[in-house]
């Protein structure tokens, strides 16, 4: 039976415009039970008195212990039983059942805010399959999709890989289909973006810092911080790919750009009332002409090993010592080798005669002495052990005389 408070749930979020299967999703009531309560037209009489549980003493403390960790019934029971819970596990499953429905329906729960003009573009990839090719081998297909949150004008493009240097060069096409660049964008916590948490992918970082952009990244678990990009991506997916048949990774380029065109781009969105084609003219972004394009070399991002050495292009070459286990940024230069941590050159080398060749400078390695000389020493355990008896010992001449 529903309460006064879920009946007046209901009802709210239908006046909010939610249909019932989202009223469902986030009341965890079931879709007849909602219909039944939306067929009512006023509030209905609750007659019947709340029962009272032995559980709702502990209830504020099950939903705070349950929300904040997910805790299970057996491990809820533990620790209410002890606090005077003398009822069985049963009605703390029943009660944390109620806390699961709620808890998806907040996890849906999204703060809309329009980014104000040249501000913002959200990027992401989408996975579109594997496809044969003219050599009888399976390729992935990708999707890279990055919209301009004020206006929502979108550029698209289909690719092989999702390596970094593929994101650059996306990140350069899509910028030249704009006009120009935001000030910002906005990803999920992508390897080509982040390479692990507090660590940003090098080579990306010196692409953007080459333009001046900020790269974020959303909260963790929280993705929906990104939405408008994700619903392009399935946008591209539905109306765009499905359907429709193309000649080779060519083709599908060109009729996505005659699709940006004629549909993405020139439609009427449903959110600003305007179509994106007329509202990219206001976002303001920093134009081409500012700078010459990014140039992307061979540029490769190398984990520096524990010997303080990185590994490129078969050849092994030496780099301060405190960068060891970090990721640098290793480019060749004419007959030179650039290491670069974030946009600090660490390193500069003359470029192997060999493949298998080990380019050391001497003062990395003095440095590299320096601080295994400095490690300290290893120590005893950290726990003790008292022996309190004798333990008893045979002497060797024992044996040698033949007795037992």
């Amino acid at each position: 039976m529903i309460g006064l408070e879920g009946w007046m749930d209901i009802k709210d979020l239908r006046n909010q415009g939610h249909s019932i299967r989202t009223i469902a999703d986030i009341t965890g009531h079931a879709r007849n039970t909602v219909r039944r309560v939306l067929r009512q037209p006023r509030v209905p009489t609750f007659g019947k008195p709340e029962r009272i549980s032995g559980l709702d003493p502990f209830k504020p403390y099950l939903e705070r212990r349950f929300n904040e960790y997910r805790l299970s019934a057996v491990r809820l029971l533990a620790e209410i039983r002890p606090m005077g819970y003398t009822g069985s596990i049963d009605i703390v499953r029943r009660y944390l059942q109620t806390l699961r429905p709620h808890k998806r329906g907040l996890e849906k729960l999204t703060v809309r805010f329009e980014t104000p003009p040249g501000q913002q573009a959200q990027v992401d990839w989408g996975y579109c399959g594997r496809f044969t090719d003219t050599q009888g081998r399976m390729v992935p297909l990708y999707v890279f999709v990055i919209v301009l949150s004020f206006s929502r004008y979108l550029y698209v493009e289909f690719t092989t890989s999702m390596d970094t240097a593929t994101l650059i060069a996306c990140h350069r096409q899509a910028f030249a289909f704009f006009g120009g660049w935001p000030k910002s964008l906005l990803f999920d916590n992508m390897k080509q973006i982040k390479i692990e948490a507090g660590q940003w992918n090098p080579l990306f970082l010196d692409f953007a810092n080459y333009y001046g952009l900020v790269v974020k990244t959303h909260r963790v678990r929280r993705p929906r911080t990104k939405e408008k990009v994700e619903r392009m991506v399935f946008y591209v997916k539905d109306n765009f790919l499905n359907g429709r048949v193309f000649a080779d990774l060519a083709d599908l380029n060109a009729q996505a750009r005659g699709w940006l065109a004629d549909t993405a781009n020139g439609r009427r969105h449903a959110t600003t009332g305007e179509r994106p084609v007329d509202l990219c003219g206001k976002e303001g972004l920093t134009a081409l002409a500012t700078v010459a394009p990014y140039r992307l070399a061979e540029q490769q991002a190398r984990k520096v090993d524990w010997e303080g050495f990185v590994h490129f292009a078969r050849s092994r070459y030496s780099v301060p010592p405190e960068h060891a286990g970090r990721t640098v940024i290793v480019e060749p230069r004419e007959q030179k080798i650039i290491i670069r941590a974030g946009s600090l050159i660490v390193a500069e080398h003359t470029a192997a005669p060999r493949p298998g060749s080990c380019m050391a400078a001497k003062e990395h390695l003095d440095a590299l002495w320096k601080l295994s000389l400095a490690r300290p020493a290893p120590t005893g355990p950290s726990w003790a052990v008292t022996f309190s008896e004798t333990v008893a010992t045979t002497p060797l001449t024992r044996y040698e005389e033949g007795l037992p």
